[in-house]
């Protein structure tokens, strides 16, 4: 898709509503703290004939769900509007929106070219400093009018936020299926908010922590194949599949590396676990632990510099930190509890992680010293924390025992305040979940 920029004005705004000269001066912070949403009017979006009101109705429902779910955001009613902005192009009467309490305006519209191709233009107003804050136009095939809301709303949230969107991506989950004892894992691809959901495998092998290439494009996982566990990569949209090393024993737990160059992952074999990377330009591997203990779930530092990861070394499972290279490792964890399951911010600042400790699981937080750790969320079993691009969401597997619906494993995520969490819809039960990068 291309995209047209129109126009940019400054807008900032503060982590609590004091007065809209402060909302111009600050930008929302979402690390720590309740965070009061912004209350932000988003105008049905007109179309310029039957075919692209629809397009236009179904746009600006994504983008509304988008932000709310965000926790940032607060869609004022339409019910509420005093009048209806005319197009992207014409100034709003300003005074009818701030009489409503919308702190900013978003107006758009959808269009069809000669060639059949949608065109969906909006524009952000600040309401109270009367100025619009960016404008641009989105194109693509009128089946990709989904993909255009979500790029919509991440050009919304980053101008508001100064971070970056979120929202066109792909989560890669496990669908879980059958008895309890005996059940179907298949690979599921779908868009962050559920939709656009489908399988990338059949159900005939067990499989288990998938992880997103940097490009997106390819998927790395363990799989029991033939009599044995090993790490494949698939190519998502081909589905052309190769075993990642046929090493004796068990590999599992893959994670690429920045640059996509490497897979680090973990082998069992005679019941020592080590963490081996493998470049994926030669197939060569090579160990990056030595020791008698079990050592699992590396995951990649942002500049590919470090790697985190989960040993028992020290006589429980706690979260060390070593170079790439397998060289200065050093233990971050020292809270009461285990820890597993450390994955590294896409941002560099933070490491999540999974912790169990009196009876309970949690997903947390901590830095990368192994200070100011922060619990964010719980419950009976939690598990495989994923980070969004931006570093700013989790989604996280969790198991429930006293639902109206029993025994069920379901997706959920959570931001770093600890405030929002929200439930992914899923067919089924899900597990193991990854999120993948911005798409291209």
């Amino acid at each position: 898709m291309t995209i047209g920029l129109f126009r940019v004005a400054a807008f900032k705004f503060l982590l609590v509503f004091l007065s809209m000269h402060a909302v111009a001066q600050e930008r929302i912070t979402i690390t720590e703290g309740r965070v009061e949403p912004l209350n932000l009017a988003i105008a049905p979006f007109s179309g310029a004939g039957e075919s692209e009101t629809d397009f236009a109705r179904r746009i600006t429902r994504v983008v509304q769900a988008d932000l709310e779910r965000s926790g940032l955001f607060r869609a004022i009613d339409p019910n509420a509007f005093i009048s209806l902005p005319e197009s992207p192009y014409v100034q709003p009467q300003f005074t009818n929106w701030r009489a409503i309490n919308a702190q900013a305006l978003v107006v758009g519209r959808a269009l069809t070219d000669d060639s059949g191709q949608l065109r969906v233009e909006f524009r952000l107003w600040d309401t109270f400093v009367e100025q619009d804050l960016i404008g641009q136009a989105f194109f693509g095939a009128p089946e990709s009018w989904r993909r255009i809301a979500h790029k919509i709303s991440d050009a919304i949230y980053e101008r508001l936020t100064g971070e970056q969107g979120y929202f066109d991506t792909r989560i890669v989950y496990v669908a879980e299926m059958g008895d309890p004892l005996n059940r179907t894992r298949r690979l599921a691809i779908m868009d962050q908010d559920g939709e656009n959901h489908s399988f990338l495998t059949d159900g005939r092998n067990m499989v288990f922590s998938p992880r997103f290439s940097p490009t997106g494009d390819s998927i790395a996982y363990l799989a029991f194949r033939n009599d044995s566990a090993r790490v494949y990569l698939q190519d998502i949209d081909s589905g052309e599949l190769e075993v990642l090393g046929d090493f004796s024993g068990m590999t599992f737990a893959p994670r690429f590396s920045p640059d996509g160059n490497k897979v680090v992952m973990s082998h069992a074999l005679a019941g020592n676990t080590e963490i081996y990377a493998m470049d994926l330009r030669t197939r060569e591997a090579v160990r990056l632990t030595q020791n008698a203990d079990i050592d699992v779930s590396p995951s990649y530092s942002p500049d590919g510099a470090r790697i985190v990861f989960q040993s028992d070394r020290s006589g429980s499972p706690q979260l060390y930190i070593m170079d790439s290279d397998g060289g200065d490792s050093r233990r971050i964890s020292f809270g009461v509890g285990s820890y597993y399951a450390p994955v590294w911010s896409p941002r560099g600042d933070l490491i999540a992680f999974i912790k169990q400790t009196k009876g309970r699981f949690y997903i947390g937080v901590m830095r990368l010293d192994g200070s100011n750790e922060r619990l964010l969320a719980s419950g009976y079993h939690v598990d495989t924390p994923t980070w969004s691009s931006n570093g700013r969401v989790l989604i996280f597997a969790r198991q429930s025992i006293d639902g109206p619906q029993g025994d069920r494993v379901g997706l959920y995520s959570i931001d770093l305040t600890g405030y929002n969490e929200r439930m992914i819809p899923t067919p089924g039960d899900a597990s193991d979940p990854a999120w993948s990068p911005l798409i291209p």
